[in-house]
């Protein structure tokens, strides 16, 4: 007879559940093919971010009725905002294609020469992690952006030549999350910035509508807004949720995501809420516990729970601070009175 599993029987690992990397904004490679299939195809079907897409709207029909590419543009903001699925979205709205790359990627000038040298008029180059690029092919892509032509160095030494060649007109979008690394030369180059950032809870319900169908699950109102609220407004955080509660409403229910499958999910993986997961709250847990709520050290804070300076001032943080949980003082980080609340701790006396 099969064993007939509580949940406290069930373990993560059966349910298809992963703890580690829940709420981490960053795509991991088996979610590659999910996110495609969620991607919306159109402006109109991308949700929030209104303003981007008004001017968006407007830039690509101007450019439309000019019969000509879209100028440059610069997307950022923090991981799983959507900055690649509208780079797909501008390419597809003006009719192009999009090539592909990433700054860590394009280690030699030939590799991005390679590349140019083959876009068609109209076609869209993305490279994601842009600021990633290094000083040499961010020099080539000067020239490229501006004239449309790509210097090639021929030779060596007092006989070296420098060949013009010309390229088709297209388009570069680059994505960053830290534009501060980004040199002012390479940023002044782009015709349009924008600023992608968190998500409201509404909007967040609504793509897990959206993506509930696509996925052929059946997910009660109640469900979808207890996800939206612990999916720390990013989308990409939503969808893996919702992948979750899907995998565990249809091993321990009726294979609709309820309130009851919701929750128990949630729970299951540690996630609060308000979307804190296990790290977020060792990081406050370590602040009030070990150093009286701060200030302390950023290098201090992340040996004492074991994780990467990067880690915590690239991947947490900005959700924390967002929720204002944590504060950024000159000494250091210091705990908020309102992680003091949310984790149950007393706070102190001034």
């Amino acid at each position: 007879m099969e064993k007939d599993l509580s949940a406290e029987d069930l373990s993560t690992e059966e349910v298809g559940v992963e703890k580690e990397n829940l709420t981490t904004p960053e795509a991991s490679n088996d979610e590659v093919m999910l996110d495609i299939t969620l991607r919306p195809q159109k402006l109109g079907d991308f949700v929030g971010q209104q303003k981007i897409k008004d001017n968006l709207t407007i830039a690509m029909d101007a450019a439309k009725k000019r019969k000509e590419p879209i100028e440059h543009v610069l997307l950022y903001g923090n991981p799983g905002l959507g900055k690649t699925t509208l780079a797909h979205i501008i390419a597809r709205e003006m009719g192009g294609g999009i090539k592909v790359t990433s700054g860590p990627a394009l280690e030699k000038i030939g590799d991005l020469a390679a590349i140019l040298s083959n876009m068609q008029t109209g076609e869209v180059l993305f490279i994601d992690e842009i600021h990633r690029l290094n000083k040499t092919i961010e020099e080539v892509l000067y020239p490229a952006m501006e004239d449309q032509s790509l210097d090639i160095i021929i030779g060596s030494g007092p006989s070296a030549k420098t060949i013009r060649m010309p390229l088709e007109r297209f388009t570069l979008i680059g994505a960053t999350t830290k534009t501060s690394l980004i040199s002012a030369p390479l940023r002044d180059r782009f015709g349009h910035t924008f600023h992608l950032n968190f998500y409201e809870p509404e909007d967040i319900a609504q793509i897990l509508e959206r993506n509930a169908k696509i996925l052929s699950s059946n997910m009660h109102e109640d469900a979808k807004n207890t996800i939206a609220c612990r999916a720390r407004r990013t989308p990409r955080i939503a969808n893996r949720l919702l992948k979750r509660v899907r995998d565990y409403a249809e091993v321990k229910h009726d294979g609709k995501i309820s309130i009851d499958a919701a929750h128990g999910a949630l729970d299951m993986l540690g996630v609060d809420k308000l979307g804190l997961d296990e790290v977020d709250r060792n990081i406050l847990k370590s602040l009030i516990e070990k150093f009286q709520g701060g200030p302390v050290g950023l290098n201090t804070l992340a040996a004492s729970i074991g994780e990467e300076m990067d880690t915590i001032e690239n991947i947490y943080e900005p959700f924390l601070l967002q929720l204002g949980f944590l504060e950024r003082t000159p000494r250091g980080r210091k705990a908020t009175l309102a992680a003091y609340q949310h984790l149950g701790f007393n706070p102190p006396v001034e």
